[in-house]
């Protein structure tokens, strides 16, 4: 099934062209099954390019799938355009009512602050909470990750002595779990960040429990049955160049940064990178969406209810 995005968005020449179904508000009503309601949290100064990068593995599941793009409502984006918020986003205020099947909160390039000190801190505690009762299946992703793992069991972030940045290898520690199914013992994913949480911070009665992680670069994916959460602390969603990007611009800018790791053919950046994660992303976005189409609740509105709590 094709995933139901607005006619005018961005993303959606950029996904029909890589062959991604797309539908219409006309040709979604003709079907006669609940689409699931996946909310995206877009917290990352590209907007474009990020929402972009979460529909395409949305849209590659086998179920209809409606997106709401949400953003916070008291801060105001210095690198998408107002019109584009206007036309294409909702803030959380105007969503506030609404349940979704899942909700996934974007990682920001603001991990070297304390969270506190965060100008939409607040307003992101007010989400997280309301997350536990308006949401089957939240997904965090990077910082979001690591401001979820924070507000909910107290974990912290450490600061690295310099940046993790590349790609890395990473273990399946859970085969058995959903959300993995047919993933490789081993396999690379993208890491971009300053900093780190750590699997000694991680208390044995949080229910948190650890799926991917990395001798290199550490915690990877958290699952949580309470509240069916994930928390993925890297950037499997990224592009073939998001990494390639990131090295230009900091390079353009004279910011000290080394070679990403293991991402350019020989470590030559002039040369074009190979994406060795893609088929991975695909599988973790396609479990989840399928784990949350097997467990959330047909009425919509019994989300965060105690029948919904009985039937999961």
């Amino acid at each position: 099934m094709p995933i139901k995005i607005p006619n005018q968005l961005p993303a959606r020449d950029v996904l029909a062209r890589e062959g991604v179904a797309v539908m219409d508000e006309r040709t979604a009503l003709r079907q006669d099954i609940r689409p699931l309601q996946i909310g995206l949290l877009n917290l990352m100064p590209n907007k474009i390019r990020t929402e972009t990068q979460f529909a395409r593995l949305i849209g590659a599941t086998p179920l209809q799938v409606e997106l709401t793009l949400v953003r916070i409502g008291n801060h105001k984006s210095k690198n998408t355009s107002e019109d584009h918020l206007i036309t294409f986003y909702r803030t959380w205020e105007e969503v506030a009512d609404r349940k979704f099947d899942g909700f996934i909160v974007t990682g920001a390039p603001i991990e070297l602050m304390p969270f506190e000190q965060v100008t939409y801190w607040a307003e992101l505690e007010r989400i997280l909470d309301w997350t536990t009762t308006n949401v089957h299946s939240p997904f965090f992703i990077c910082w979001g990750a690591m401001a979820a793992a924070w507000h909910f069991h107290r974990v912290p972030k450490y600061t690295l002595e310099k940046k993790a940045f590349g790609v890395f290898r990473h273990r399946n520690n859970a085969p058995a779990s959903p959300y993995l199914s047919g993933f490789s013992d081993d396999f690379s994913i993208p890491v971009s960040r300053w900093t780190e949480v750590r699997a000694s911070d991680i208390a044995p009665a949080s229910g948190l429990e650890v799926l991917i992680e990395s001798d290199d670069t550490g915690l990877s994916l958290l699952a949580e049955q309470k509240g069916n959460r994930l928390y993925m602390f890297n950037h499997i969603e990224y592009d073939s160049t998001s990494l390639k990007d990131e090295y230009d611009r900091d390079v353009a800018a004279k910011t000290p940064i080394g070679v990403p790791h293991d991402y350019f053919p020989d470590d030559d950046p002039a040369r074009p990178p190979l994406n060795r994660w893609r088929s991975h992303a695909h599988l973790l976005f396609g479990n989840w969406i399928n784990q949350v189409y097997q467990t959330t609740s047909f009425n919509l509105q019994n989300i965060g209810t105690t029948a919904h709590s009985e039937a999961a």
